[in-house]
C-alpha cells in the first residue's frame, strides 16, 4: 500500500464527508429511517458513504472495501482491506449532540495500521501519518493542505488515579461493574470512535466497552490509537483485537494506554 497516497486520501474524504453531514445536521429537519437490525440511518450516513466510496475505488480499485452502509459488502472476506464507517453515533447526529465521526481505516493482515477520525462538529482531526504516528491536526482544515500537526500520545497512567472513557449512548451497568473495579480519579462520556481518541491523546486512560459493536465503529480509531502507543484488547482473555473476522462483528474490548493495570472481567 502506498501510504503516501492513502493517507491524505483519506483526510481528504473524510472532510468533504464532514461537510456533507454538517450541511443536514444543520438542517432544520432530516428523515431517520431504521435498517434491518433496528438501527438508526439518515441521509447523512448514506451521502457520506457515497463519497468515501467512489474515492475510495477510484483510488485503490483492487483493494476490498467494507463499509458499514453497503450491506453487499459484508460477505466479502479478506485480511487487508479498507474498512469505512460514515457516520459513527447516529443517535449523537440525531439528537444533536455532536460526538459523531468519519471513519475510514486501513487494516493490514487483520490489524488497522493506518486511520482517520475526523469530528466535524467538534473542529477535531486524528490522523494516522505515513509514517504510522498519530497526530491531531489543528483547524480550519483545508482539503488539499494539511495543516499543523500535532503528535500527540497516550498517558503515563497513575493506577491510583485513572481517567476512565465511555460510551454515551450505550453506558449500562456491565459497564459501570467493570469500570468499578478500578481507582477512579475522573470518569465522562463521549460518543462514537472519539473514545479511542481521547485515549490516543491522553485525555483517558482507559475506555472499556461491554457491549456489541462492528469493526467499522472501531477500526479507524484502533489505528489512531496504535499510531500514539495505546492497545485495544478483548475483554474476555486481554488478546489484541484482531479485523476481518466472519460478519466483522467485535467481541467487547479494552482500549488502553499502557501502564494500566488492566482486571479481568
Amino acid at each position: 500500500m502506498d501510504f503516501e497516497k492513502l493517507t491524505p486520501l483519506m483526510r481528504k474524504l473524510a472532510l468533504e464527508a464532514g461537510d456533507k453531514i454538517m450541511e443536514i445536521y444543520n438542517s432544520d429537519d432530516f428523515e431517520v429511517k431504521s435498517k434491518s437490525d433496528d438501527s438508526p440511518v439518515t441521509i447523512a450516513d448514506e451521502a457520506a458513504d457515497a463519497s468515501i466510496s467512489a474515492g475510495l475505488r477510484a483510488a485503490f480499485p483492487d483493494v476490498t472495501l467494507i463499509t458499514e452502509e453497503q450491506a453487499d459488502s459484508h460477505s466479502l472476506s479478506a485480511d487487508t482491506f479498507l474498512i469505512v464507517d460514515p457516520l459513527d453515533g447516529t443517535k449523537e447526529f440525531i439528537n444533536r449532540r455532536g460526538d459523531f465521526t468519519v471513519n475510514i481505516a486501513f487494516v493490514e493482515n487483520g490489524v488497522p495500521t493506518r486511520g482517520v477520525v475526523y469530528a466535524p462538529a467538534k473542529d477535531r482531526l486524528f490522523i494516522t501519518g505515513a509514517d504510522g504516528q498519530s497526530y491531531e491536526e489543528v483547524g480550519p482544515f483545508a482539503k488539499d493542505t494539511i495543516g499543523t500537526l500535532n503528535k500527540i500520545s497516550v498517558s503515563k497512567p497513575d493506577n491510583a488515579g485513572l481517567l476512565i472513557v465511555a460510551s454515551k449512548s450505550h453506558r449500562d451497568q456491565a459497564t459501570e461493574d467493570y469500570i468499578n473495579k478500578y481507582n477512579v480519579k475522573d470518569s465522562k462520556s463521549a460518543g462514537s470512535s472519539l473514545k479511542f481518541c481521547l485515549v490516543a491523546t491522553g485525555e483517558a486512560d482507559l475506555y472499556p466497552r461491554v457491549g456489541r459493536t462492528m469493526e467499522w465503529d472501531t477500526a479507524a480509531g484502533h489505528a489512531v490509537l496504535s499510531g500514539a502507543g495505546g492497545h485495544v484488547v478483548r475483554f474476555d482473555n486481554h488478546e489484541p483485537l484482531t479485523y476481518g473476522k466472519e460478519d466483522y462483528a467485535n467481541p467487547f474490548f479494552i482500549a488502553y494506554a499502557p501502564g494500566v493495570d488492566l482486571k479481568t472481567a
